[in-house]
């Protein structure tokens, strides 16, 4: 029978590629001869168990990847994958709803690999006022209601720079895990209408002058933001290693004071 998986030594000269890296630039990195890795990209050579995984660190490949490296080169994969109720992530569980309630009131959320949403804190639901029902309907994807025309894109009020600043990002996440529903989705968020601009939106003085807020109207105010992601450092399952918390600062003392005043003692 043919083997379903890829070569592994085209999934190597892949991912090395897409990190631009030459032969001698990896063979040096990983402490082997140019000529070894050459026989392991054309297959003249198999790899290790422990090459396999040595490669995919100086790659930095995602566990994910990592998996399909195992079992392209004939190995089991190393790194599980659980739901996100699994008993085993209910300390990382316990982590992110610390996070997320510790971050009110300013809103905060957690996102898997494809910007679908896990769970989120309750400053978060006030933003999504006016949305299209069918953007709130489980599963969220973040992006796909930021930038929508029926979501939060007709409230973003420097909605040109945001949509800018969302795009870049997720064209570096495709660079970075070749992921094809990331592909996908970045398609479609650029087919949506451009959003007209709405004056000439300039950086403010202070915090929002050293990245791009959100500045989101929410009935007669406009609420401006600075977003931080925190992802957890040392994963060994798929799926902790694949999300992240997205929180919103305030980005002006107006919102500050604003969702404080919101927000009971």
């Amino acid at each position: 029978m043919m083997n379903a998986h890829p070569p592994i030594g085209g999934l190597l000269r892949a991912w090395r590629q897409r990190r631009r890296m030459t032969q001698l630039d990896l063979a040096c990195e990983a402490d082997i001869s140019t000529r070894h890795l050459s026989f392991l990209e054309t297959g003249r050579a198999q790899p290790s168990r422990e090459m396999v995984l040595h490669l995919a660190e100086r790659l930095d490949v995602p566990l994910r990847e990592r998996n399909q490296l195992l079992v392209a080169a004939g190995y089991a994969p190393l790194y599980p994958e659980r739901s996100f109720d699994d008993p085993a992530l209910a300390a990382a569980r316990r982590a992110i709803d610390l996070v997320l309630a510790g971050h009110e009131p300013y809103p905060a959320l957690a996102v898997d690999r494809h910007w679908t949403l896990v769970v989120s804190n309750a400053a978060v639901g006030p933003l999504l006022v006016g949305a299209a029902p069918a953007l709130l309907t489980p599963p969220i994807n973040v992006l796909r209601l930021s930038l929508h025309p029926d979501g939060l894109a007709p409230r973003i009020e420097n909605a040109p720079e945001w949509r800018a600043h969302i795009l870049a990002r997720l064209r570096r996440q495709i660079e970075v895990s070749a992921d094809p529903v990331l592909v996908k989705l970045l398609e479609e968020l650029s087919g949506y209408p451009s959003p007209e601009p709405r004056g000439a939106w300039r950086p403010e003085p202070g915090p929002a002058a050293v990245a791009v807020p959100l500045r989101i109207r929410t009935g007669d105010r406009t609420l401006s933001f600075l977003s931080t992601t925190m992802v957890f450092g040392t994963p060994v399952d798929v799926t902790l290693s694949e999300l992240a918390v997205e929180s919103f600062f305030p980005a002006d003392q107006a919102t500050a004071e604003a969702l404080r005043a919101a927000t009971p003692r």
